[in-house]
C-alpha cells in the first residue's frame, strides 16, 4: 500500500497521530522535500518516528517508477510538508497508482493554504493561488502578476508562493519576491503592485519563531523575514476586522 502522509507546517511533532502510527508500519518511509522546507532536521524526524528516513528529490517522486514499485509489494510512506494534495505532483502519484491496482491512503495535515489564517485574513476571501519562479535566463513569466489582477479586480486577496531550489539550498525571500513584481510593475504600469499598496510577507509559519509583517510594499521591502520558507501575500478589498487584524502585524 502506498500512503501519503502530511507532515504539517513546522516540525517532526506536526504529524498526525494517525500518520504516525501509519509510519511505524510501513517498511520504507520516503521525505519529498522540494515543495518546502521543514524547521527541522531529518534525524528529527526519525527520532519521533523511529523510522530510517530517505530524501525523495523532485525526479525521483514525479518519475514514480520505483515508489510504485515498492509499493506492489510492502507498505511504504511518502511524507509531503503541508498536506499532501496541495501539490498536483502528488495527486498524479495517487492516479498512477490507481492504474497499477496499488492501493493508496491519503492522510491530511495542515497546510500554508490554510494556515494563512494566522494573519487575520479571511481564508475564503482568498482568490487563485499562485506562485514566483526564480528568474532564469530567457524565463520571466509574468503569470503571477496577472493572478494578482485578476483577484484584485473580484476584491479577493492572492497567496503567492515562492520559488525553492532545496538541493542547491537556494529558496526566495520575501524580499527578492517584491523586487520581482516591482519590476514587472515597472515594465507593465498597470498599477496592480504601487509602493504604496499593502502587502503581508510571512516567514515559518506554525513554528514558534514565525513572522508577519503587514504594511506598505516599500516598507514590508525592507524587513529582514530570517530564514524559509516565505510567502508573500496581497490583500484585495479588506473587512474592516481584516484591517483591525492587520494593524497586530503592521510596520
Amino acid at each position: 500500500m502506498l500512503y501519503l502522509i502530511g507532515l504539517g507546517l513546522a516540525d517532526a511533532d506536526d504529524i498526525s497521530v494517525k500518520g504516525l502510527n501509519v509510519i511505524k508500519k510501513c517498511k520504507k518511509v520516503y521525505l519529498e522535500f522540494y515543495t518546502s522546507k521543514l524547521q527541522c532536521s531529518v534525524a528529527d524526524l526519525e527520532k519521533v518516528y523511529g523510522k530510517p528516513v530517505q530524501l525523495a528529490n523532485r525526479v525521483f517522486v514525479e518519475d514514480g517508477t520505483q515508489l510504485l514499485k515498492e509499493a506492489k509489494k510492502d507498505d511504504v510512506a511518502l511524507l509531503v510538508m503541508g498536506d499532501p494534495l496541495c501539490a498536483t505532483t502528488h495527486w498524479d502519484i495517487l492516479t498512477r497508482a490507481k492504474e497499477q491496482n496499488i492501493k493508496t491512503q491519503v492522510m491530511h495535515n495542515a497546510s500554508i493554504v490554510s494556515a494563512v489564517g494566522a494573519t487575520g485574513l479571511q481564508v475564503y476571501k482568498f482568490g487563485k493561488t499562485t506562485s514566483i519562479p526564480f528568474p532564469r535566463e530567457n524565463y520571466e513569466p509574468e503569470t503571477f502578476y496577472d493572478i494578482i489582477k485578476e483577484n484584485k479586480s473580484l476584491g479577493a486577496h492572492t497567496l503567492l508562493l515562492l520559488d525553492l531550489w532545496p538541493e542547491e539550498n537556494k529558496f526566495m525571500s520575501v524580499n527578492e519576491a517584491i523586487e520581482i513584481l516591482r519590476k514587472v510593475e515597472r515594465k507593465r504600469n498597470e498599477k496592480v503592485f504601487l509602493p504604496k499598496d499593502w502587502c503581508v510577507g510571512i516567514a515559518r509559519i506554525g513554528s514558534k519563531d514565525q513572522q508577519i509583517v503587514a504594511g506598505t510594499v516599500t516598507v514590508v521591502s525592507d524587513v529582514d523575514f530570517g530564514t524559509p520558507p516565505h510567502a508573500l501575500i496581497v490583500p484585495g478589498k479588506l473587512h474592516f476586522v481584516e484591517e483591525d487584524a492587520l494593524k497586530q502585524f503592521k510596520r
